[in-house]
């Protein structure tokens, strides 16, 4: 894929939107000079550098960087996972405060993850039933009939064509890496969260898992109004999904707007060297800077 195509032409089909129809609806998560410190004295490190940012409800965003850049600091903080430092997220309007554990638990109904590996993803302990009930339960099922615990698995399992009846009583690590990473988003289609974040997912799958994982991804965002939040070092995935992008360099992010405008017309010197670091086939490669 070229990255100056005509959007009908280079774009995923449906799947981004116009800046007016994403803009204009509310924000579910929100930051103001979010900032992530590791170390103290004199060997400290600044992962993430004071940045802002504002993802609308439905709204699909790449964050674009590369291995270093702090983006995956950045969304372990969005998760709840890593705390803040310094500055202040926001969550459906509201400040995130998530400081006890049945808060966090709380939070993380609105807001879950896809990770790079899935094979570290899952409880090598856990069956997969288990892994499924753990979602039927965290959204209020725990006392539903088995029976209709196991048709929700089953739909979810064939949302992501896998077969549920193939998977039962089986542990995660038996599956390929398509499977677990279609598993995981067999979880997201249980647990309906508001937010998405999806950290390099389709990094470790071959090209056609990776076409039908961002399928699904795609469909389960038209299906219930989910915001998905891609990191990612790919720009050119970034372009094709993407309604809004930001990209960050060294902990900052130094350009941000919609898919066209940081793409098609960049104006940050390091979005200009990303875009001029896709290989195009038509062209001979240069492999001086490598």
């Amino acid at each position: 894929m070229t990255m100056h195509e005509p959007q009908s032409q280079s774009r995923a089909a449906g799947a981004p939107q116009t800046p007016a129809d994403v803009h204009s609806r509310p924000l579910c998560l929100s930051g103001k000079g979010v900032t992530k410190v590791f170390g103290v004295g004199g060997k400290q490190t600044l992962a993430v550098d004071h940045v802002d940012f504002a993802f609308h409800e439905g709204e699909l965003v790449s964050i674009v960087g590369e291995s270093g850049s702090g983006k995956t600091t950045l969304a372990k903080m969005l998760l709840g996972l890593l705390s803040v430092t310094e500055g202040e997220i926001s969550f459906q309007g509201k400040p995130r405060d998530i400081r006890t554990r049945r808060a966090k638990k709380e939070y993380w109904k609105g807001i879950q993850a896809i990770f790079q590996d899935p094979f570290s993803s899952f409880n090598v302990f856990n069956k997969i039933d288990t892994v499924l009930l753990d979602c039927i339960h965290m959204t209020g099922g725990r006392r539903l009939p088995y029976a209709e615990k196991t048709r929700l698995m089953e739909e979810a399992c064939s949302f992501v064509n896998l077969k549920f009846a193939e998977l039962t009583n089986k542990y995660p690590f038996e599956l390929s890496g398509g499977q677990m990473q279609r598993l995981m988003i067999a979880r997201v289609f249980l647990l309906k969260p508001k937010i998405l974040l999806a950290d390099e997912p389709t990094s470790m799958i071959d090209a056609c898992s990776r076409a039908t994982i961002l399928d699904m991804l795609l469909q389960l965002r038209d299906e219930i109004g989910m915001t998905i939040l891609f990191i990612t070092h790919d720009i050119g995935l970034a372009y094709y999904i993407s309604d809004s992008v930001y990209i960050m360099e060294h902990g900052r992010f130094v350009e941000h707007g919609t898919a066209d405008e940081v793409i098609c017309a960049p104006k940050a010197a390091y979005t200009k060297r990303l875009i001029g670091d896709v290989p195009k086939i038509y062209e001979p490669w240069d492999l001086s800077t490598v």
